[in-house]
Formats: C-alpha cells, sequence, structure tokens
C-alpha cells in the first residue's frame, strides 16, 4: 500500500532549485524540443488563455495528470525530476517557443516530472482535450507534438527519469517490478543494492532495510513491495471506465494482433477494450528491433511500436487495462462474460482472442534455481542494462535469438549464440543469419544444446553445452542466460466449447466445427476467424495456421474487425 515519504525528504525547495539553475536552455535532440512559430503560436492563442508567470510557479506536478499543454511564451521552465526533496535534479530548460510536457497530455497518464518557472513571464495554456481536438484536425501539427511526445519518453527510458525502483537486482520481486515498468514503457531509475551505494544510503534516509524492498519512491509517495497491479494504477494503466457496461467488443491480449483489432475497432465506432496479462506488444514488444516491418526501413523496437499503436487506439477511444489477466470465458444472456483472476468480470457482445503464446522454458535440471534472477526471456534495453560487460549465452535459432545477440553483442563482454540447427539460416532470415558470422563478438554453436546450469545462490556462472553430433561438451561462462525457442499457445484460459487444434491453438473458419458436447449443428459455418464459439474470433499468433510474423498478425486484428461488424449484421 502507498504510504507518505518522511516529511525530512522535502529539503530543497524553489528557492535552492532557482539557486542552482543554469543559463541557458537545453538544445534540441532529434526533434524532442522544437521550438513552435509565432503563426502556429497565433492559432494555439485561440484554443487557449495566455496567463503570467513567476519565478517557483508549479506548472505541471509529479504524480498529476498533465491536463493542459503549455507553450512558453517568455521567461524560462525547469523540467524537474523529484521536486521538493533532496534529490531533486534538473532535467531541461526551456525558452520562449517551446511547449511543455510528456505523452501524458495525449494519454491521460500522471506526469514523471515536474515543471517550475525559473524565470518569471508568461505561458500560453490549452486544455489537454482541446489540444487532442486541434492535433486531430491539424495533422502536420498533430505530428510535431506527438513525435515530440515519443522522443521525449524515449530520451526518458534512457536517462532513467521518473519514479525509483530500489532492491536487489538477484530479488525475484525486484525483477518483476522492473520488466513490468520496462515492457510498459515507465520512465523509471532502477538503484541496484548490490553496487549502488546511493540505494542503502536512501532506504535508510527512509527507515528502511533490505529486507522492505523492492520499494518505489514516487514524489511523495512510497510503496513497499507494491504488486503490478498497483503500480499500473499509479501510472494511469488500468482504465476500463464503466465496468458494468456492456462493450461491442473484447481484445485479449495486447500485441501487434490485439492493437491493429483496437484500433480499427474504435475507429469504426466500436465500444473497445483491450487487456493484457502484463504489457501492450506481445512478443513483439520483447524485441530490440523488428527490421522487416513494412514501412520502417531502419526498423523499430518492439515497444515503440507498441507504444505507437497504443496512442492510435487511444485516440479513437479504445480503453486498455494492464496488467488484467482473463481466467475464463462464459455465456449470460447472449454475452460472453470475461473473468478475471482478480475475481472482476467484465461483459462483451463479441471477443477478440489475440493472447498469442507464452514463452517456451528450457528443459534442464535446475533452471528454477537461476529463472528468477539470471534467465531472461526478451532482448530489450532493461536485459542490455543486466548483461552490461559480463559474458552471457543466447539460445535460439529463429529471428528473435538472432536478432538478441546482435543487440545484447553491444553491450555484453561475449556473446554464446547456442542453435540446434546445422546451418544458421535455417530458420533464421539470411541477412541476419549474414550479421552474426560476420560479427566477431558473437560466437555461434551450431547443433548444440544446453544440458547443464552451473552457479550457486541464484547467480549463474556457466552454462554446459553439448554438441549433437559429437557428444562433445562445453562450458561457456555466462552470467546471464537468454533464451528464444519459441512459445507454446496461451489457451488455457478458454472453455471447452471453443475448439483448439492437436497443439493447443485455437481452430477458425473451416477448420472450426461447432458441434456441441453431443455432437448437434449449432448453426452456419463460422467466418473466417471466427471460432467454434459465435461472437468469439482469434488472430495472430494463438491462432492455428496463423503466420508468425508481426505483420501477418496486425493483419488478422483487422480483419476480424470486418468480421466483427459482419456478424453483428447476422444477428439483427
Amino acid at each position: 500500500m502507498a504510504t507518505q515519504a518522511p516529511a525530512d525528504q522535502k529539503g530543497h525547495g524553489v528557492e535552492q532549485l532557482l539557486a542552482d539553475v543554469p543559463p541557458g536552455e537545453t538544445p534540441d535532440v532529434s526533434g524532442a524540443f522544437p521550438r513552435l512559430e509565432e503563426t502556429r503560436i497565433r492559432q494555439l492563442e485561440t484554443w487557449g488563455e495566455r496567463r503570467p508567470t513567476t519565478p517557483g510557479d508549479l506548472l505541471v506536478a509529479e504524480g498529476e495528470p498533465e491536463d493542459t499543454f503549455y507553450v512558453v511564451l517568455s521567461g524560462r521552465v525547469a523540467v524537474v525530476e523529484a521536486f521538493g526533496t533532496s534529490d531533486q535534479r534538473v532535467v531541461r530548460l526551456h525558452g520562449p517557443g517551446r511547449f511543455l510536457g510528456e505523452l501524458g497530455v495525449l494519454t491521460g497518464q500522471p506526469a514523471f516530472l515536474s515543471v517550475v518557472v525559473v524565470d518569471g513571464g508568461e505561458v500560453l495554456a490549452v486544455p489537454a482535450d482541446r489540444l487532442r481536438a486541434l492535433a486531430a484536425r491539424d495533422h502536420p501539427f498533430g505530428d510535431l507534438v506527438l513525435r515530440a511526445y515519443l522522443v521525449r519518453r524515449w530520451l526518458a527510458l534512457g536517462e532513467g527519469t521518473g519514479f525509483r525502483i530500489i532492491g536487489s537486482r538477484y530479488s525475484a520481486g525486484t525483477r518483476e517490478l522492473r520488466e513490468f515498468a520496462a515492457r510498459n514503457r515507465l520512465p523509471h531509475r532502477f538503484l541496484d543494492l548490490e553496487t549502488d551505494p546511493m540505494a542503502e544510503q536512501l532506504l535508510r534516509s527512509l527507515g528502511l532495510g533490505p529486507g522492505d524492498t523492492p520499494v518505489v519512491l514516487y514524489r511523495d509517495r512510497l510503496l513497499r513491495n507494491p504488486s503490478t497491479a498497483e503500480l499500473a494504477a499509479t501510472f494511469g494503466l488500468r482504465d476500463l471506465g464503466d465496468a458494468r457496461g456492456i462493450c461491442d467488443l473484447v481484445v485479449v491480449g495486447a500485441g501487434p494482433a490485439g492493437l491493429a483489432a483496437a484500433v480499427y475497432g474504435a475507429s469504426e465506432g466500436l465500444d473497445t477494450a483491450v487487456l493484457d496479462g502484463v504489457a501492450a506488444g506481445g512478443q513483439a514488444g520483447r524485441t530490440s528491433c523488428i527490421e522487416n516491418y513494412l514501412g520502417f526501413p531502419s526498423g523499430i523496437s518492439g515497444g515503440e511500436l507498441a507504444e505507437r499503436a497504443v496512442l492510435q487506439a487511444e485516440k479513437f477511444g479504445a480503453r486498455r487495462s494492464v496488467p488484467s489477466e482473463v481466467v475464463g470465458i462464459a455465456e449470460r444472456d447472449g454475452n460472453h462474460v470475461l473473468r478475471f483472476g482478480d475475481g472482476g468480470e467484465l461483459v462483451a457482445r463479441t471477443v477478440l482472442v489475440a493472447s498469442g503464446v507464452r514463452v517456451r522454458r528450457l528443459r534442464v535440471s535446475g533452471l528454477e534455481r537461476f529463472e528468477d534472477t539470471c534467465v531472461y526471456y526478451a532482448a530489450t534495453p532493461l536485459e542490455a542494462q543486466q548483461c552490461v560487460g559480463e559474458p552471457v549465452v543466447v539460445v535460439g535459432g529463429g529471428n528473435s535469438g538472432g536478432q538478441a545477440a546482435v543487440f545484447l553483442a553491444g553491450h555484453a563482454a561475449q556473446v554464446h549464440l547456442v542453435v540446434r540447427e546445422h546451418e544458421l539460416d535455417e530458420n533464421m532470415s539470411r541477412y541476419l543469419a549474414g550479421r552474426i558470422t560476420q560479427d566477431p563478438r558473437i560466437e555461434v554453436h551450431l547443433h548444440t544444446t544446453v544440458e547443464e546450469l552451473e552457479g550457486e545462490a541464484g547467480r549463474l556462472e556457466a552454462v554446459v553445452v553439448e554438441d549433437a553430433e559429437t557428444g562433445e561438451r562445453q562450458r561457456l561462462p555466462a552470467r546471464e542466460l537468454m533464451v528464444f525457442i519459441g512459445g507454446v499457445p496461451s489457451t488455457s484460459w478458454l472453455p471447452d466449447t471453443i475448439a483448439l487444434d492437436a497443439g493447443g491453438y485455437v481452430l477458425t473458419g473451416p477448420d472450426a466445427r461447432r458441434v456441441r458436447e453431443r455432437g448437434e449443428s449449432d448453426g452456419p459455418d463460422p467466418l473466417l476467424l471466427e471460432t467454434s464459439l459465435p461472437g468469439v474470433f482469434a488472430a495472430g499468433d494463438v491462432r492455428s495456421g496463423s503466420v508468425k510474423r508481426v505483420v501477418s498478425a496486425a493483419g488478422e486484428g483487422a480483419m476480424a474487425v470486418r468480421m466483427v461488424h459482419e456478424h453483428f449484421a447476422t444477428r439483427r
């Protein structure tokens, strides 16, 4: 539960901030801090109002919703981390022509940083809802603001600004919070009790010890060992509005298929909600760079792609809730009732199953000793931080494993890529296999499997592998183990009325048979992406026969919405 931080944390205030602010302003970085032209500012004046400012005025408060879009007309403002505490720090300085804020202005999320007036002057204040309306009408302006906010979020994630997570890198609870924050792209800084002396010092100042961790500090709030649901509620990730109503479409799973369905469903007037047990992005969100997705010739990270899709979906009115674990579906009055793991429920006229696949675990003795601390199933900046200057083993001969090896090679001391295949391009794109072969930082072990993990107290020391052709064993030094060996369909929550194939994937269209338990036919054949349960559809990796690619999953999500409309037309 959240508690108030001790009063002595509020040591430095406005006076100290004003005394410490350097001259000048932060230079623009990749379009993050553009300066608006006079003509644009005059246009914005019809949507907002001018307000005078004095030094020390608080325009945006960390932890409060960003409900106003500010443009600096004169004077200067400072963007401050942990404002009002002894750890406060000036992150940015902005002068005339700059607009303020972050993605929260568009999404309604609370602010991760405060904005304080340094030199008095004047600002233009536009309510956030008016800004969103203007951005929807004026596409060049909307693109300018969106690009700036996306880059600002990218900078915040890279610099570690925002709230703080304090704990041990070898703690399962700490890792769960860090992964949740990273996959949901929540700006934060991790203070590691194992390596950072500031971490223990900060805990002592709060009257806490290592046994109280993990701890989350956010403005004047202190959360002791919070759940991911508490973290999500704090940062506005659980917004289903009135859960007592009936949704037109509920999408279970926020991977590429689910997000595409949310965008198209909401944009076409359907009351749409999208749910996920962890974060938006699905398997794609665990990928550092997707290079073969149409329209992104230089590639895009899975996290950034998901973030853009979420913004699109929310722009059209879709609601999302993370984490929301769906554990079952029941029928009631001709509708579908989704039951949550926490006991709640949501009623929908139609459902799209886009729950994807769960990661497949290695079948190796002793894996559980290291899985909470040293074994990973993603390759994002979070995992890269863990690997800096240390040897790492990557297991998997598909594109995910190859992309992970290339990405981690820029951070780890040494990368060993262990694959079962006899040729690297057997299940991997040729361009990626070629890049790995030419990279001296990556050592490839073909026709090889993991046989044993070595280490003590949850700290991995080496991975023992065996050559399938020669039977020779080799000990590979490793502090982290990255596993990319495919997945198993996430369908255990589905009722028996939804038919699955032999591998557990959802049957749809001609392959789905609407057959009751006694073998009686139940209506016409399902639509192309419809399951054996009328009104329930499936798309993406969870669907039997699907092409396991990001672009095809997104296409199926869009197609499913078209079939939802057909389903409604048939019922009418």
